[in-house]
Parts: C-alpha cells; sequence; structure tokens
C-alpha cells in the first residue's frame, strides 16, 4: 500500500496532511509513505524529519503521486493534481463540497474516491477524527491573539501607580467549539467576556467558562437546536429581538469575535453596519466567518479593514493555518484515525468498507459518480 502526501498547491495553506509522529503510525500498519519535497516547510517539518520517520522523499508532486493507492491532503486536489492520480486512488482531504459541484463532479471525472474530512459525523467513534473541531479551536485561540494585537491597549485590568486600567470588555458571537475556545482564551487573557448563541445548551457552557450569557430566551430560543448539535436558522421575528439586545450590548465592548456557521449556508449576518458605527474608536472585530460570507458587515475575506469611526474589522482567512505547526499535527492525528478504519491489519492493504457510517457520511465521489446524498444532483 502506497500512501502519497502532497505539498499544498494554495500557496496559502500552509498546513500538511502528515507529521513525521502520523508517519511512523502508518509505517507500523505496513504502508510506504511518499513525502513531496518541502510539503511540511510552513509547517516547521522539513524533509530530514520525514526520512527520519520513514518516508521517502519525492521530488515533485508527480513523482509522490505515482501509483498511491491513498493520497493525503489538506486541502482538495486541483485539476492538475488530479491529473497524477491514478484511477481509483483514495483522496482524504478537507474538500469544501458545499457550493462546489464544479469540483466534485472533476473529482468523479478523474475516477478516484474522494472522502471529505468536514462530514465526519459528530459521534462518539469519530471525536478522534473532527477535523472542525480540531481546527475551529485553533481557530477560536487565535482569534483572540489577533484581537489583542489589533487591539491598542491592555486585555487585563492593571492596578498601577500611575492609576488602573481597565479590563478589555470581550464579547463572543457564537459559542460552538471556536468560540467556546475564545471566551476561554479571553479570560484567561484577563478580559471581561460575554457570549452569545442561539443553542439553549450553551448558556451553561459559557457560565462555566466565567462569561456571561446574553440572549433573548424565549420558547424560540428554548428549541433552537438540530439533533446533530448544529444551530437552527431563527425566524426573522426572533432575529430581530436578538439584534436589539445584542446592538445594545456591542456598542459597549472593545472587541467582538463572531464564529457562526451553518453548514453548507452563507454566514448568518449577525453585526450590522449601525451597530458596527455604535462602537467605540479602537475597537476589533473578528469575523471568523468571513470565508462563507463574514458574519460582519463590511467584513473582507483577507483584509483589516478600518472603518470611518476607527473599528477595526479582522477577516483573516484559514485562522488555524496561522498556527501551522500545531494545525498539522492536530488534523494529521485526525486524518490517521480515520485511514485507520480503511485498513486490512493482517493484509496491511486499503479495504474501504463501503457500509461503515463513517465511511458512508464521508465518501463523496466512487466509481465515477457522485454519490453522497447531500450532493446528487452533481452527478447530472
Amino acid at each position: 500500500m502506497r500512501i502519497a502526501v502532497l505539498t499544498e498547491s494554495d500557496p496559502a495553506e500552509p498546513r500538511v496532511a502528515a507529521v513525521p509522529e502520523t508517519i511512523k503510525k502508518f509505517k507500523g500498519l505496513g504502508a510506504d509513505v511518499t513525502i513531496q519535497s518541502g510539503a511540511g516547510l510552513k509547517a516547521g517539518v522539513p524533509d530530514a524529519d520525514y526520512e527520519a520517520a520513514g518516508a521517502t522523499i519525492a521530488a515533485t508532486a508527480a513523482e509522490a503521486a505515482t501509483d498511491a493507492d491513498l493520497v493525503l491532503k489538506v486541502r482538495r486536489p486541483n485539476e492538475d493534481e488530479l491529473k497524477l492520480l491514478k484511477t481509483g486512488a483514495t483522496v482524504v482531504a478537507i474538500m469544501d463540497p458545499y457550493g462546489n459541484e464544479t469540483a466534485l463532479k472533476a473529482m468523479a471525472d478523474a475516477g478516484i474516491s474522494a472522502f471529505s474530512m468536514e462530514l465526519m459525523p459528530r459521534i462518539t467513534r469519530a471525536q478522534v477524527m473532527d477535523v472542525l473541531s480540531s481546527q475551529a479551536n485553533l481557530a477560536g485561540y487565535r482569534a483572540v491573539i489577533d484581537a489583542a494585537a489589533e487591539y491598542g491597549r491592555a486585555m487585563p485590568m492593571m492596578m498601577t501607580a500611575a492609576g488602573t486600567v481597565p479590563a478589555a470588555r470581550v464579547f463572543v458571537m457564537g459559542v460552538g467549539v471556536a468560540g467556546l475556545q475564545a471566551i476561554a482564551t479571553a479570560r484567561r487573557m484577563g478580559a471581561v467576556v460575554t457570549a452569545t448563541d442561539v443553542r439553549p445548551a450553551t448558556k451553561e457552557q459559557v457560565e462555566s467558562l466565567g462569561a456571561k450569557f446574553v440572549a433573548v430566551e424565549d420558547d424560540e430560543f428554548k428549541q433552537a437546536e438540530t439533533s446533530g448539535g448544529y444551530a437552527k436558522e431563527m425566524s426573522a421575528e426572533y432575529q430581530k429581538k436578538q439584534a436589539d439586545l445584542v446592538a445594545t450590548h456591542i456598542a459597549k465592548q472593545d472587541i467582538v469575535i463572531t464564529t457562526a456557521l451553518i453548514p453548507g449556508r452563507p454566514a448568518p449576518k449577525l453585526v450590522s453596519e449601525t451597530m458596527v458605527a455604535s462602537m467605540k474608536p479602537g475597537s476589533v472585530l473578528i469575523d471568523l466567518a468571513v470565508e462563507r460570507g463574514g458574519n460582519v458587515a463590511g467584513a473582507k475575506a483577507g483584509e483589516i479593514v478600518t472603518t470611518e469611526n476607527g473599528v477595526k474589522i479582522v477577516g483573516h482567512v484559514n485562522v488555524a493555518g496561522r498556527l501551522a505547526a500545531t494545525a498539522s499535527s492536530l488534523y494529521a492525528r485526525n486524518l490517521f484515525a480515520f485511514v485507520e478504519t480503511l485498513i486490512d491489519k493482517e493484509s496491511k492493504a486499503l479495504a474501504v468498507k463501503w457500509d461503515d457510517e463513517l465511511v458512508k457520511a464521508t465518501n463523496l465521489t466512487r466509481d465515477g459518480q457522485v454519490v453522497h446524498p447531500s450532493f446528487q444532483s452533481t452527478a447530472a
């Protein structure tokens, strides 16, 4: 069984799909692993470290992918990379399938079996494979670090001989994995933290971290969570009531971090232009949903926008990738945990169990077709 790890073709992607730790584990399963030269450099892993772990270094992507049974990437392969893969090869990556029908069809036409790590079901067995959680956790942490860097004042309250410095007020909107980590990080840095989410279960989580929960707690709020643990889209009436409450609250905040995403849909708009205009000069908004259209009015992907009233709207993309070494390490472990379930321990070969719930949930393409139920129209 040959496994190939390719250098990411997107120059803005610093993460890598395998680290020496997981190379050793793959070798233990009987695999031959080939790494494209330079694949780990942006994540702080030189070729020599991969070689020491037992991998072979290939000079080019074509050389690395030759006859590979399994290809590991951070982002889905582009058209040039698909041409390098043999028919029937298995590719595991963050595929970003929603709204990318052309890319899915291209993978189907290439004859590969593509698995999308971000579609992993949130069940106990798959926790160790949950890339959304591992990467969002880092994004939440980094959001606070970025906010502190842009905010021109100290975060904690300081009592000095020259007078008292007030603590920064941080408001986190969306209390998933990223939001909870943002709350915890901001609290550790000494900020006064509040948070909001449409899911009732998050109130207790927010308060357990020492933050205050802010929400309109009516009947609709109490039923606002899907069985999968995601937020439901709220009615227009509720959104208005919540927006009114939030608008009053935001005007008093120094830092606002937004993390709200609904799978397969554009990011919900949480912070309007009026709310931004109500904030004090020097305030900072960090929009972690900017790649999906953003939660904040005026946010621009890849840019830091300063408004007329002196508020900074930060739209960094691939925020987890801003901690490339740590993000790669966690992602590589997620990948290994999943790939291990696809390998027969006795024959030491790929043996995908197509009726396995993890396989059915993540498999996008197979035998020249788009097979995932959520993207069946793509096959037409």
